[in-house]
């Protein structure tokens, strides 16, 4: 068995300047935040990585952290909030003064994207967008004809996140995991991205079951509560008063250094 078991601090490291990070889970559901928090030490110690694209099928306190820290300079993903906890501070300030590249992505682009990426082709051709105004934002994003019946298609593009991080309930020292039932698009994540990197709650001698295969996992870390304060069904809820502190203290980047001085 080989054994893929590194610190939070090494999986940090392996955020490379420049590079697209997908991170999992769904919208405040089995973030990867244990991971987040080591990547901000890291970045406030040597000011690397710097101009991270993040993909996030739903992104939110995770992802807010990193805009606003200046980790990230763009975003994918088809939705950006906190959910009852009303808007993600950071986004909306830097969206609203432009100093934040929003990639636009709706669900159908991000899994068609994915998909494409997973059978090993440049595009994935769907009838999502056609009749929108989104092409005009997505030069990327082109239309086609289908050879066979002439009818236009959109041709989305592969997706290939350069690592991604997702938090599972358990794992193995060889990278198997379960993420349990809420998975949004963290398996296929799992398959599509050059690494992987898995926290888990906890690390177990071996699973009988794996949502996530070892063979697609570049390395394991140990991260008790490594979800917190986003729930980790069913081993814990939700922490409605970390997030209502967070969206009262954090408006701006002054604000949000504040903040992260006593959270990090």
């Amino acid at each position: 068995m080989t054994n893929k078991v590194i610190s939070l601090s090494e999986a940090a490291d392996r955020v490379v300047p420049g590079s697209l990070l997908a991170l999992g889970g769904m919208t405040l559901y089995r973030r990867p935040v244990s991971f987040v928090r080591a990547l901000l030490r890291r970045f406030r110690q040597f000011s690397q990585p710097q101009d991270l694209t993040l993909l996030s099928f739903t992104a939110g306190l995770e992802s807010d952290l990193l805009v606003g820290a200046g980790v990230a300079s763009a975003v994918r993903s088809c939705y950006f909030g906190l959910e009852i906890f009303g808007l993600a501070p950071m986004f909306t300030y830097l969206a609203g003064k432009g100093e934040l590249k929003i990639i636009e992505e709706t669900e159908a682009s991000i899994a068609a994207g994915l998909r494409a990426q997973m059978s090993n082709v440049g595009f994935i051709p769907a009838r999502g967008w056609l009749g929108t105004d989104l092409p005009s934002l997505r030069p990327d994003v082109r239309t086609i004809h289908d050879p066979y019946t002439g009818e236009e298609l959109m041709a989305f593009p592969a997706i290939c996140p350069d690592l991604a991080v997702v938090h599972a309930l358990r794992a193995d020292l060889e990278g198997n995991c379960q993420i349990g039932e809420n998975r949004g698009i963290d398996e296929e994540l799992a398959l599509a991205s050059r690494q992987l990197i898995v926290t888990a709650e906890e690390i177990v001698p071996s699973l009988e079951r794996a949502d996530i295969t070892a063979p697609v996992v570049s390395a394991v870390v140990h991260a008790p509560r490594g979800a917190a304060p986003t729930s980790c069904h069913p081993l814990y809820a939700l922490d409605g008063k970390a997030l209502l502190d967070y969206c009262d203290r954090v408006v701006d980047p002054a604000t949000l250094a504040a903040y992260l001085d006593a959270w990090l």
